[in-house]
């Protein structure tokens, strides 16, 4: 396992909601971030720290990060932790200490406005489902003994139900404007979904005075909300 140095402190974040909803709680722990994601180039920005730094990296690659030492925390969503704990060879490098209850959402079956789910799945029906979180998805419709054959997608998941690709996706929602713009309805809610501080454990034990002030000053921060 590569660690970062001993005299700084890396947290991966990603860019988006989790980096915005992620900066009061950074704000609690006396650290600015100096530079603008969406208009700077650089892939590691500077804090009013300067022994702490943010990395940014793609959301599904935080948990990586942490696990591996390239950084020492990260804030990234419950579906993304449970999805790389599946894939991962062991997931034991992470520690999750707090929900930040950040970046809310829920995980949710759609279809079709037209499609009739409840008597498909009645009917014992073989369902095709596109999805990027397959063992999410394969998780919750085993436990139902639904039959699904899953589709991998990355992205504009709504499509594949619109195409025949697909009679249902899995996938996160909001507000849930993008799915009633495209016809869409929700089905079935599988879980709520928010984002979580994830620690490396190694880091843990060698920088445990400036990582807990930081996990400390976070807590704090939620308990006001």
């Amino acid at each position: 396992m590569t660690l970062t140095s001993p005299d700084t402190i890396t947290l991966a974040l990603s860019k988006g909601r989790i980096f915005e909803e992620t900066l009061p709680l950074l704000a609690a722990a006396g650290i600015e971030v100096l530079e603008d994601p969406e208009t700077s180039r650089k892939l590691i920005l500077p804090t009013n720290r300067p022994e702490v730094r943010v990395l940014l990296v793609r959301a599904s690659d935080v948990p990586t990060y942490v696990e591996y030492g390239g950084a020492d925390l990260g804030v990234t969503g419950k579906d993304t932790l449970i999805e790389h704990a599946a894939d991962a060879v062991s997931a034991s490098g992470l520690y999750q200490p707090l929900d930040l209850r950040i970046a809310r959402c829920r995980m949710s079956v759609a279809t079709r406005a037209d499609f009739d789910y409840p008597h498909a799945v009645r009917q014992g029906a073989r369902l095709k489902v596109a999805t990027k979180y397959v063992n999410i998805a394969r998780e919750f419709f085993a436990a139902k003994g639904v039959h699904v054959d899953l589709i991998k997608l990355y992205g504009s998941m709504e499509l594949a139900p619109l195409t025949g690709l697909a009679d249902a996706i899995v996938d996160l929602v909001s507000s849930g404007n993008t799915l009633r713009a495209n016809h869409l309805v929700e089905v079935e809610h599988i879980m709520d979904i928010s984002s979580r501080l994830v620690v490396n454990q190694a880091a843990l034990k060698l920088k445990q005075a400036p990582i807990r002030r930081i996990v400390d000053a976070f807590a704090a921060a939620i308990r006001k909300d």
